[in-house]
């Protein structure tokens, strides 16, 4: 039986770490990345790194599958040529080329969203779940989801890739999902 993971928001000291490389592609790793892609579909998300769910190894899954109002896929031209999802094993971005900017949010910072700039076409070297070594190409919002992830493994935040101004913004829902991860820790000892 496959064990669920609830994604941990800011202020849990789980997103902070920095993840360690996977040695060997086994079962409880495709069924880790199995788990993550259900927790990251059962939030809407896009992009869900280890660290998100308290866990240690280098592993992130992505989909940025456009979906119509029902849910269902609809045809996309970019990145057509990229199947999705994606779960990467020791993520490395190898190329990052031009500039975009965009709204961004993250699951661990329930409804905050920011306007970053980060690049728009990036190459990023993994292993996928056969042990085997890929490279994906990714322009737009697979590109920036791509970065989102793998900065979580190195323990960078969305928070940390906000200027002062918009810090200031959301200072007050960083505050409170400081608190309530304070809480959550005190009433589990």
């Amino acid at each position: 039986m496959s064990t669920k993971y609830e994604i941990v928001t800011y202020g849990n000291p789980a997103l902070k770490r920095k993840t360690r490389p996977i040695a060997l592609v086994n079962k409880a790793i495709r069924e880790l990345a199995r788990d993550m892609l259900e927790a990251m579909y059962r939030a809407n998300g896009v992009g869900l790194a280890a660290p998100q769910v308290g866990r240690e190894e280098s592993i992130c899954v992505v989909d940025v599958t456009p979906r119509d109002e029902a849910g269902h896929p609809v045809p996309v031209t970019e990145n057509a040529g990229v199947a999705m999802p994606l779960v990467m094993i020791n993520p490395e971005v190898i190329r990052a080329e031009g500039e975009q900017r965009g709204q961004e949010g993250c699951l661990s910072f329930p409804e905050i969203f920011v306007t970053l700039t980060c690049a728009a076409d990036v190459t990023v070297r993994y292993m996928d779940l056969d042990g085997r070594e890929q490279r994906v190409d990714g322009v737009g919002l697979l590109a920036r989801a791509l970065l989102h992830e793998i900065d979580h493994l190195h323990g960078i935040l969305l928070v940390d890739r906000m200027s002062a101004v918009q810090k200031l913004a959301v200072a007050g829902k960083l505050k409170r999902l400081k608190q309530e991860n304070a809480a959550q820790s005190g009433s589990k000892k």
